[in-house]
């Protein structure tokens, strides 16, 4: 039954994925650049920027289920999730520039420019990006092809991380010259009208084809009950803190190990010995982890099939946590190793990413299968609420290992630092991961069971849209 609904096209795939290129283009300069630019160029002190950093996730943690049950209740001509796209996009473009605009005012008239605009951005993002994530689970009900869809989210939020690596700080330079805070003024106006645009070409491309059960009310608390005994999805929400946790301790960690354990050195390139910096050494390491990731993410719809989607995800977080651990055991001249196993870790995340936010999908259907409701922006919502705290977790968790181990910025570590350093990029994220692998071996929707969702959903929508009025008698 679930074969009814037409196969996507790869417009409406590609369309769907520029959403994300849109939200990377604010998403990756937030972690590349945003602490540099309020300290070294809008002038407030790190430790003022770090508390405002922590207030506003807090906020942010309330603000997505919000969100989630506001777009859950949304009725327009356009779905429920699109017409956000539509209406938050021009927003988020002006709020985009503002918070990179460096106004002449006082320093606590900066720092209160600095919270409310910076504030209202992670609104407006929550308020785009919810409805964004929830909008996969209903453009195909069909599990295999929400697969497909992620992997071509995810190739295309890359696409947005390279545009912000590579052109964001020449764009600052080109428009501001010395001037810095008007060159990130106007780079980040770039970036917002582009982002813009690509929104609106998402909301333009994309159809929604799932709707809630016919004559479904919405109170908060039985969408809360739902999502709390969904085991599918407390399984897979509670995986995306440990892997988040797990990406994230590894790669903050990546400047710290090159910098104070590997360090700059000589390389024969072409017959000629050439002393490659430290820097150029790190950005090497992650530009080619992250075109691997991008070819897991390529090849996520073969592998899934083949081992079905929970355990692709099962066995290649595990395959990336051994290949990491294996970074302990290197010493600062095995370059080439290193590279091979940073190759063979982002290979691995490729899947585990994709496949994170398809079983997310997943979760949903089986909710509305079991409870006859569908509450897809919410399970979406909190599914962020979990990344967020992924994220928090393993940022927080490398800072004190750092500071436990006896880590002082810029000068020559000892070797406890060091000790701390290399367990940090290695065996301790590890740890991470496979508690993430471990918890989705019990993930009860396999191919065959999420069939047989998928075809008892597609008969209710068809018995629904046969129960006409003069059948109800």
């Amino acid at each position: 039954m679930a074969n009814e609904y037409p196969k996507l096209s790869v417009r409406e795939k590609i369309g769907y994925g520029l959403g994300d290129t849109a939200s990377n283009l604010f998403f990756q300069t937030f972690i590349l650049f945003l602490l540099n630019f309020y300290t070294d160029v809008f002038g407030i002190t790190a430790a003022a920027a770090g508390t405002m950093f922590m207030a506003t996730r807090f906020w942010d943690a309330v603000n997505d289920p919000i969100m989630g049950a506001i777009a859950d209740r949304t009725n327009s001509r356009w779905g429920k999730f699109r017409p956000w796209l539509l209406w938050a996009a021009i927003p988020f473009g002006i709020l985009g520039v503002l918070m990179f605009t460096t106004p002449d005012l006082s320093p606590t008239g900066k720092l209160i420019w600095a919270y409310v605009t910076y504030t209202l951005m992670t609104m407006i993002y929550t308020a785009i990006n919810v409805p964004y994530s929830a909008l996969m689970g209903v453009i195909t009900p069909n599990s295999m092809d929400r697969t497909v869809v992620s992997s071509f989210r995810f190739i295309l939020a890359f696409i947005g991380m390279f545009i912000v690596q590579f052109f964001v700080l020449k764009m600052v330079r080109l428009f501001g010259g010395e001037n810095e805070a008007a060159g990130w003024q106007r780079a980040m106006a770039v970036m917002s009208a582009l982002a813009v645009v690509l929104f609106l070409i998402t909301f333009a491309s994309t159809k929604e084809r799932v709707h809630p059960p016919k004559g479904q009310k919405n109170p908060l608390s039985r969408d809360l009950a739902d999502l709390f005994t969904n085991l599918p999805w407390l399984l897979i929400g509670t995986a995306t803190i440990f892997q988040l946790a797990y990406v994230v301790m590894r790669g903050s960690n990546i400047m710290y190990y090159f910098k104070y354990f590997v360090q700059e050195q000589e390389i024969s390139l072409f017959g000629q010995l050439r002393t490659i910096s430290y820097e150029g050494l790190a950005t090497a390491f992650m530009l080619s982890g992250t075109i691997l990731t991008i070819l897991g993410a390529v090849l996520t719809k073969w592998i899934s099939r083949l081992l079905g989607k929970s355990n692709t995800y099962v066995v290649f977080l595990a395959f990336s946590a051994v290949t990491a651990g294996l970074v302990y055991f290197l010493g600062p001249r095995h370059l080439i190793l290193l590279f091979i196993l940073q190759l063979a870790c982002s290979f691995a995340l490729g899947p585990v990413s994709v496949l994170q936010w398809a079983i997310y999908t997943d979760t949903a259907d089986y909710s509305e299968w079991k409870n006859n409701r569908r509450a897809t922006a919410l399970i979406l919502a909190a599914s962020l609420f979990a990344l967020k705290l992924g994220v928090a977790i393993g940022g927080a968790a490398l800072a004190w290992i750092l500071s436990g181990y006896g880590y002082q910025p810029n000068v020559p570590q000892t070797q406890e630092a060091l000790q701390g350093i290399r367990l940090g990029i290695s065996i301790y994220p590890a740890l991470f991961a496979f508690i993430g692998a471990a918890l989705m071996i019990f993930y009860p929707l396999n191919k065959n069971r999420m069939e047989q969702i998928e075809n008892d959903l597609a008969e209710r929508r068809r018995q629904d849209q046969t129960d006409t009025p003069d059948q109800k008698g």
